[in-house]
């Protein structure tokens, strides 16, 4: 059962609160924030309860670094790129400090949770005036007034995993919205790092997420993201099993939500139970992210990930019987330490037999503190570049003869904004998570539309409105 003082107490919620009336009080004057965010979904529902804590201290948001009179970064630390770029971007910001001694950098998340690299920004970026990790989040609002009164640097990342629940949160006020349902890993995967600067896994209260659902639909939320490092796990430290199908169908009940989808699902731990919720629930889309990672016994052992390539294909097999229409996204790491070049055709025969509809590929990113760092690579940086490149070849023809199933089709599109690349159209996704791409009033941002899918793409779909 999970332990009650993983919950912060309401009286510290509510000091937090206090402090954040208390900055609005005291620094009036308009000002301007900005939270730029590095990573994953979590990372910006991390974000979101940030901004909406500055937005309740007095600051207006803004995506311009110039107007900002605090800038927050929001780290992740899964790739050794993801550090290159935010090291990038606080080195830029250098001048901008120069030139403006009152801006409060700040830098969080996942990144700023490992000690040596607190260590690194506090000596080598003496520029940034604060810097805390996942654990501390919620205490924002003391961190940014101690700078504020102060004006000395601020290094916190201490504690452990919690769950914070009642601080302001911004939603952006759109029609999709993530919701967190659990935190945290247990997995110990051998090449990632979650599991040390998010810590140990920890399930909300059901009744918080389902409050948390209702008040977004009366909002205006028409679908919500559940979010987890391994959803399949929910309810697990409280003493449950499935309790993740079952959250799944009450969320449905809820009135206004009209699409739920989630994400991450472990193999190892997703249930019959769960796919039989996900065909039975018209709200719940027929879209399953199930990340393989390797399509090697051998790898996959190596990697600490709990199931074989027998397994992970067996619950593709089950998932298509029970959801025909099914569309299935994943994750592969291509360059693992030990993978051979037999490792890699087994992945690429995975991709061949699973079929799916689109991939996240990464090259290995090494992760200091992780099992797979002290490992030996046996394959050469040429090998595994030219790997990758393979695996690219292969889903793409894949991803292109998936999605021209779609053309000819009329499909119920949530319409999200103008297209980034010809202001002409909108753009939205379909149930299969597919963006969609079609022309038509700006009104409809938000709602659902009726498209005629009329040509496909690798990654794209377009159609015309019905």
């Amino acid at each position: 059962m999970a332990e009650k003082n993983v919950y912060i107490a309401p009286e510290e919620i509510e000091r937090e609160r206090g402090i954040i009336n208390l900055i609005k009080s005291n620094y009036a004057t308009p000002k301007f924030a900005m939270v730029e965010t590095f990573g994953c979904q979590q990372n910006v529902n991390d974000s979101q309860r940030i901004e909406g804590m500055l937005m309740e201290m007095g600051y207006t948001l803004t995506d311009k670094r110039e107007e900002a009179d605090v800038i927050i970064f929001n780290t992740c630390a899964i790739r050794e790129n993801a550090h290159a770029r935010v090291f990038g971007n606080l080195g830029a910001l250098k001048h901008l400090k120069a030139k403006k001694p009152s801006l409060i950098i700040g830098v969080c998340g996942c990144m700023a949770q490992q000690e040596h690299i607190a260590k690194r920004i506090k000596s080598k970026y003496k520029h940034v005036d604060l810097v805390f990790g996942t654990h501390v989040l919620w205490r924002f609002p003391e961190f940014l007034a101690d700078v504020l009164q102060h004006r000395e640097r601020l290094i916190d990342i201490s504690g452990e995993g919690v769950i914070a629940e009642g601080l302001p949160v911004n939603y952006d006020g759109g029609a999709k919205a993530f919701v967190s349902v659990m935190y945290g890993c247990n997995n110990f995967c051998s090449y990632c790092i979650v599991p040390y600067v998010r810590g140990r896994e920890r399930s909300r209260k059901e009744e918080d997420i389902l409050s948390e659902i209702s008040f977004l639909a009366k909002d205006g939320v028409k679908e919500v993201m559940l979010l987890g490092q391994n959803v399949n796990s929910y309810g697990k430290d409280l003493g449950k099993e499935d309790a993740f199908a079952d959250l799944l169908s009450k969320v449905c009940r809820i009135d206004g939500i009209e699409r739920i989808r989630f994400m991450s699902s472990h193999p190892k731990d997703i249930s019959t139970k769960l796919l039989e919720t996900m065909a039975r629930e018209d709200k719940i889309c027929k879209s399953l992210h199930l990340p393989l990672q390797s399509g090697s016994d051998k790898v996959l052992s190596d990697m600490n990930r709990h199931y074989d390539r027998g397994k992970y294909l067996s619950i593709v097999e089950k998932a298509r019987e029970l959801m025909p229409d099914i569309s299935l996204t994943t994750d592969i790491i291509v360059g693992f330490p030990t993978e051979t070049e037999e490792d890699f055709e087994d992945t690429l025969s995975v991709l061949r037999e699973a079929r799916y509809d689109s991939i996240f590929s990464f090259i290995y990113s090494s992760r200091v503190g992780t099992k797979a760092s002290q490992m030996e690579n046996v394959s050469t940086e040429e090998e595994i570049d030219a790997r990758f490149r393979r695996l690219l070849e292969v889903q793409n023809d894949i991803s292109y003869s998936l999605n021209l199933r779609h053309e000819g089709n009329i499909e119920r599109v949530l319409v999200e904004s103008v297209s980034k690349t010809d202001e002409a159209m909108l753009t939205g996704r379909n149930y299969a998570n597919k963006i969609v791409n079609f022309k038509g009033d700006r009104s409809l941002i938000g709602k659902f539309a009726d498209v005629k899918i009329t040509k496909a793409q690798t990654w794209v779909l377009f159609g015309e409105q019905v």
